[in-house]
């Protein structure tokens, strides 16, 4: 049986196993926690390398996107370039393709109206498409670039301002210890609320979950999340903050929704390609093939 390995930088707590059947084989999907401790991650990759089909590169992205720009991330690079005989992706060949299309779905199948919706993305520069493709909507938008990974108290309004800022800043931020801009380890357990205000005047609050996580206030009454990487603990956490409903990119395997890497890696394992390979359209095809589509959890 096929095994798909996702090494995450996260917390191990966070750890989950489950069989799932893909483009008609039986496989083994896991996701391996190191608690921010990158030369475990890196170590684990070179442990199982050639021995797995498919890595998934968790709690890290290998990119950073302003626009038409890509920024490497320092830390990220070093994690890949372990994986010499297996494949690893960290979910950027598929995300920018899922996460416009979860909007749409929003529209199109919820019955969500989207212009004029206040939306809070907690960080664009990792989820691009998806930012786009509310703006595009009509959406009034706050991106919390600079208020979550920076704790720089100004919100962004405008994907001009948002590219402005990014491609400035992201040549020096992404050679940064990734440990200074995101959460790892046990700090993805913590709820310290912050900019509360954003928050609590949003409609939707879409990106990341980790950061949702760590700042959300004590309610989200009413609120629309759109995200991903959710554990079932989560889905009980935004209930009883009043969430109204939860949508994410990708769908549920056992009980929880696993990360854009491990569905790239499942995507790359089904269609017999290099990573290299696959274009937009591929990976079009495919969803449409397996007939993917978002994880709705209505909480009313």
């Amino acid at each position: 049986m096929k095994r798909i390995v996702s090494i995450s930088l996260g917390s191990s707590s966070r750890d989950h196993r489950a069989e799932v059947e893909f483009c008609g084989e039986k496989l083994v999907v896991e996701r391996i926690g190191t608690d921010g401790d990158l030369e475990k991650a890196i170590g684990l990759i070179k442990s199982l390398d050639g021995q797995v089909a498919a890595f998934g590169m968790g709690g890290i992205d290998l990119y950073l996107v302003a626009g038409e720009k890509r920024y490497v991330i320092r830390d990220a690079a070093r994690i890949a370039k372990a994986a010499r005989q297996t494949p690893i992706m960290d979910g950027s060949g598929l995300k920018n393709t899922l996460e416009r299309r979860v909007v749409q779905y929003l529209a199109e199948r919820l019955g969500v109206s989207l212009p004029e919706k206040r939306v809070l993305m907690v960080s664009a520069v990792d989820r691009f498409g998806m930012a786009e493709a509310f703006d595009a909507a009509g959406c009034r938008m706050v991106f919390g670039d600079l208020l979550f990974a920076l704790g720089i108290p100004i919100p962004l309004r405008t994907l001009k301002g948002l590219r402005r800022i990014a491609n400035a800043a992201l040549p020096v931020i992404t050679r940064l210890p990734f440990t200074m801009l995101y959460p790892t380890g046990s700090k993805q357990e913590e709820n310290s609320p912050k900019y509360r205000a954003f928050f609590e005047e949003a409609d939707i609050i879409a990106g990341d979950f980790l950061y949702i996580k760590k700042y959300m206030p004590p309610s989200l009454q009413g609120k629309i999340i759109v995200t991903n990487t959710v554990t079932a603990a989560d889905l009980a956490e935004l209930k009883r903050r009043g969430a109204a409903m939860l949508v994410t990119s990708t769908p549920e395997f056992g009980g929880r929704s696993f990360g854009t890497n491990v569905i790239e890696a499942l995507l790359v394992s089904c269609s017999g390609k290099r990573p290299a390979e696959l274009t937009e359209a591929d990976y079009l095809e495919l969803l449409d093939r397996l007939h993917f589509e978002p994880r709705v959890v209505r909480f009313g």
